[in-house]
């Protein structure tokens, strides 16, 4: 079964153009940021902080466009600042979302997390969602499949997967349908588009492992 999996139809929700590539999309696939009080650029992943927000799509690709070519400034209207390693924050306060609303959809009962217990949901059709390990062996990855009209979340690491879990590591997870698995979905693919440059080395990490 194939590893692209899908989400839900959102296409009707409130929609924003990116500064960097032009393209008007749902709010769900772009990352706001608000012009701070020193005029610094700052993300605001969960779209709360007050102020003009500023759109751009989650794609690493036009992040370093937009911090590149002024893009910021041209859409605050005034001069400001942009930090250096500002993708990189991106990504690492997007994986701790993902981290933080797996942790919860385990509380509350809706996921699971080792091979067995993984094999299971899968087995009664129970899970919506397979999450496995970008640094994880492939041979034993292979062996599980994405539930049929679910979907493949492959793009967090095994120690993001274990703090999600209260373990050092974690390979294999899954999710349950309903509760906070949609919004799982939409941050993880998120995530994936500002992370996309650094999938292949870890993966290539792993291969070498196996």
């Amino acid at each position: 079964m194939g590893r692209g999996g899908r989400t839900k139809d959102r296409s009707d929700g409130p929609e924003r153009k990116c500064i960097a590539t032009g393209e008007v999309n749902p709010k769900f696939g772009l990352i706001r940021f608000v012009v701070g009080p020193d005029g610094q650029i700052v993300p605001d992943i969960l779209g709360k902080l007050p102020g003009r927000g500023i759109y751009v799509s989650a794609d690493r690709a036009a992040l370093e466009k937009a911090c590149k070519k002024g893009a910021f400034s041209r859409a605050a209207k005034q001069q400001v600042a942009v930090p250096d390693g500002l993708a990189d924050e991106v990504e690492s306060q997007i994986a701790r979302r993902v981290v933080d609303l797996i942790s919860l959809a385990r509380k509350s009962g809706e996921a699971v997390a080792g091979y067995e217990k993984v094999k299971d949901w899968l087995s009664k059709e129970y899970a919506e969602v397979l999450i496995q390990a970008v640094d994880g062996s492939e041979r034993g990855k292979s062996k599980l499949s994405t539930p049929h009209y679910g979907s493949y979340i492959g793009w967090l690491t095994q120690a993001e997967l274990g703090a999600a879990f209260g373990r050092q590591t974690v390979i294999h997870s899954a999710l349950a349908s309903g509760g906070l698995t949609q919004r799982v979905v939409e941050e993880a693919q998120r995530l994936k588009g500002i992370r996309q440059n650094t999938l292949e080395n870890k993966a290539a990490g792993a291969a070498r492992k196996d």
